[in-house]
This record gives C-alpha cells, structure tokens and sequence, in this order.
C-alpha cells in the first residue's frame, strides 16, 4: 500500500487494528461507515449516488474476506471497483470486425456529437425562438441540417427510430386502406421483428403481389386500386437473394398513381462508392421515391433514430399526425444527430474507409509488444462487415489480433471489456472498428488477462 493511501485511511479512520484473540485478519476489514468517510469514496457518492458507491465498498469487503484482498486495501479497491458513470451500461472495445453491432448499440458517436449532447443536457432552446421569446419548432437546427445533406428531399421529420418511421408512415397514409407489397420483401429482422406483423398492427392491410425472387412493375400495377394507401418498397437489410431473380425498377413504380415509401434501412444518405448495391436516401428521391424511411444509427453513424425524407404535403401529414407526439425524439438526440450531420467524419465512416494496411500495421505493432510480454498473439488477415442490416454479403478487409479461445471471455468480463469473436478456436480481435487512440486500451486489457 502506498504511503499516500495510509495516510487517506488514516484521515478517514481506516488504519489498521489489531486481529482478534483467534488471530483472524478479517477484523482488519474496515466498517462499512468508515469506508463511505474515505476522501475518494465520499466524492465518488457526491458524483455516482450513495447506493452506487456502498455496492462498490460492500464488494470489496467480500472480497478481503474471501482472503483476495488485504484488508489494508479495501479502500482502494472499492475504488477500483466503482463505474464510470451511475449508469449500468458498461463501455466496451468493439473488436468483432462488425462496424454496426445490434448487441453493443450500434453506430458510436463522433466526438462532436459527444460534446452536443453534453451540452444539451442542461436547459436549452429545443423549442424556444431566444430572439423573440415564443415557441418554435421543436428540433428546428437539426430537422435544417437534415434537409441540408439530402437536398433532393422537399421536407424531412425525425421520430425515435427507423421502425417508427415506417409505423408512423403506415398509419397516417395506410391505416384502413391496403399497403401494396412485394413477397420478397417480406422481411423478419434481428429478435424475431417481422415487417409484417409491424404494418398490420397499424391497422392497414397488406396486399402481397409478386413471388418471393420475382416481382415486376405489372404485378404492382395490377394490385393498385381505390384502396391503397402506398406502394412499399423494402431494402431486404440482412439477406440477399440470387440467381433468378427480378424486382421493379422505382422508376417504373413512381408512375403508378399512388405514393411511393421506400424504406432504405441502413440510413445511407448519399452513394457511397464502398457500397455500391447499398440504397441511399438521394438516390431513392431522385428516382421517383415519394418518401424514404431510414435509421439513423446505421450508415449515419448518429443516433438511434428514424428519418422521414421526402415529398413535402406527405412529410406535414407525418409530422402532424396525433401518433408523431408518441415518436418524438428528445433533445439529446436532436443535439447528436445535429452534430453527426454537421460536423467531422463519423467513427463509422472511418471504420468503413480504413486502409487494410494501416490495420496491418497497427496489429503488427500490438502482436509484436505482446509477444515481447510472452502472450501467444499472431496476426492474421480477417473479414469485417457493415452490420446493422447494411450491405448484406459485403466483407471489407481487416487485421486482427489471434489470441488463445480462452481469452475471449476473459476479455468481456474484464474491467476494460473487449468483445471480440470466436473462430477456427481462437479469439480474433478485429481492429477495423477499433479506433487507434483506443490501441494502448486495447493491449492493457490483454495484457490484464495475461497477467490474471
């Protein structure tokens, strides 16, 4: 124990007492009140919440117990012990070599975004004209610069996620009326979500036209009627289908006589030559779309939210609907996607265009500083994908580290958790969606597991 750490114990009545007559050291425990005295943990009560900061302390008592810790120690380590934040949400290392992981949430906010949301959690203008003191549009910033970057779109609304996009769309276009939708599209997404049972609850029907890997311009056609609400077009997200296969150009679609919703998904705003089969909000406009549906917290790399884009009487009707007030989104998420739009390349788009040498050298360099510490760690070639729904089949080139399987989940439960993945029975880190400053975290924490 350092000298600095008696003295802190000694301030807060920590120092050590005598065993009891039986000689057993577990007397030397600190009180629990005391502990909560110690300078580091009373501040971490004022910052974390009391309830937090006694779990911490009563954890490391039952680990002096257990005979883990010195009793002289506990104070430290109930510091150690104690999170980031009062939140139960842990930051980890995404070393899957999926840059959209469902599971670990997703597209990770650009440092701008960080900083807007931090800014935004106070008392702010999300509904307020500062000018004139009146009420204005809510989110106005952010719905400006939305419309900004898709320039083809007339008007555009925000709503808590992509699902909502579409449950919002069916509602106020579909509901009681029919939605006109090809068979192949008929998707079922992560967690056993099924696009249909999602429409259907809004009260439209759907009309099925086409085969699953067939469906042309005339079935539409021959499907549309006084009844329909829309034509639906859905971006199959997950899963390709090859071979024989046909579906209708939107071109040919746009010309029907009803709208058009296409639902993108993956919340691709423009082209982007890296993915070239990938469905982009623009595109979609442009070539006929009467409103496009996307995610936020995909492609974007922003915030988990939903993006409604396109023809402006249809985008009103949206954001006027009793149901939009349900799927708002809060000034948080305003602030984030503000910034992700506004400002530097995401963490994403960074992942998505790193150079597969650059990822070469960058394992080389930790493989080589661990193996100089004596752990079996190789470099090996590996496959990464977009995830989230994106780019279904693309496999972008990558670097990553080969640990022992054991590692694996040793690395998740420790206290810098790295979620890695399995295969040929060893555990590959993949750094496409590890960014280099986290490089020296991502050692520690295999370093940590080494030394266990």
């Amino acid at each position: 124990m350092t000298t600095d750490g008696k003295r802190r114990d000694a301030a807060a009545g920590l120092g050590t007492q005598p065993a009891g007559p039986d000689g057993d050291v577990r007397r030397l425990i600190p009180r629990t009140d005391a502990l909560l005295r110690e300078p580091r943990l009373a501040e971490a009560a004022r910052r974390l919440g009391a309830p937090v900061v006694k779990a911490a302390v009563r954890q490391a008592q039952a680990r002096a117990r257990a005979g883990r810790v010195a009793p002289e120690d506990v104070a430290d380590e109930a510091v150690a012990l104690l999170p980031h934040t009062a939140s139960g949400l842990h930051p980890v290392i995404n070393a899957t070599g999926v840059l959209l992981h469902t599971n670990l949430g997703r597209a990770p906010l650009s440092d701008a975004a960080r900083r807007a949301v931090a800014e935004a959690a106070g008392p702010t203008d999300v509904e307020l004209d500062l000018a004139t003191g009146v009420r204005d549009r809510r989110g106005r910033t952010a719905l400006r610069a939305l419309r900004e970057r898709v320039s083809d779109a007339q008007a555009v609304h925000v709503v808590n996620n992509g699902a909502a996009a579409l449950v919002l769309a069916a509602t106020a276009l579909a509901a009681g009326k029919e939605i006109v939708v090809s068979r192949g599209e008929m998707v079922e997404i992560g967690d056993g979500f099924r696009l249909p049972d999602l429409l259907v609850s809004t009260g439209t029907r759907l009309r099925e036209v086409g085969t699953t890997n067939r469906t042309t311009a005339e079935d539409y056609a021959a499907a549309i009627g006084p009844n329909t609400g829309f034509v639906l077009k859905v971006h199959p997200s997950n899963f390709r289908i090859t071979g024989f296969t046909r579906s209708a150009d939107l071109t040919e679609l746009s010309g029907l006589g009803v709208p058009v919703v296409v639902d993108i998904g993956s919340g691709l705003l423009a082209p982007e030559p890296l993915l070239p089969d990938e469905p982009d909000a623009a595109s979609q406009l442009r070539a006929g779309a009467s409103l496009v549906t996307a995610s936020g917290d995909k492609l974007l790399g922003g915030p988990q939210c939903g993006l409604l884009l396109g023809e402006e009487s249809l985008v009103r009707a949206l954001s006027r609907h009793p149901l939009a007030r349900a799927l708002r989104v809060d000034k948080l998420t305003l602030a984030a996607l503000e910034a992700t739009l506004t400002g530097p390349p995401t963490p994403t788009a960074a992942a998505l265009t790193a150079d597969p040498a650059a990822l070469r050298a960058r394992a080389d360099r930790l493989a080589a500083s661990l193996s100089a510490d004596g752990v079996d760690a190789r470099v090996v070639e590996s496959a990464a994908t977009v995830g989230g729904g994106g780019a279904p089949g693309v496999t972008l080139p990558s670097a990553a580290l080969s640990l022992p399987e054991t590692y694996a989940a040793a690395l998740r439960t420790g206290r810098v958790p790295v979620v890695g993945r399995l295969e040929a029975g060893r555990c590959l880190l993949d750094l496409r969606a590890v960014p280099p400053q986290d490089d020296e975290r991502l050692y520690g924490a295999v370093r940590a597991v080494a030394e266990s």
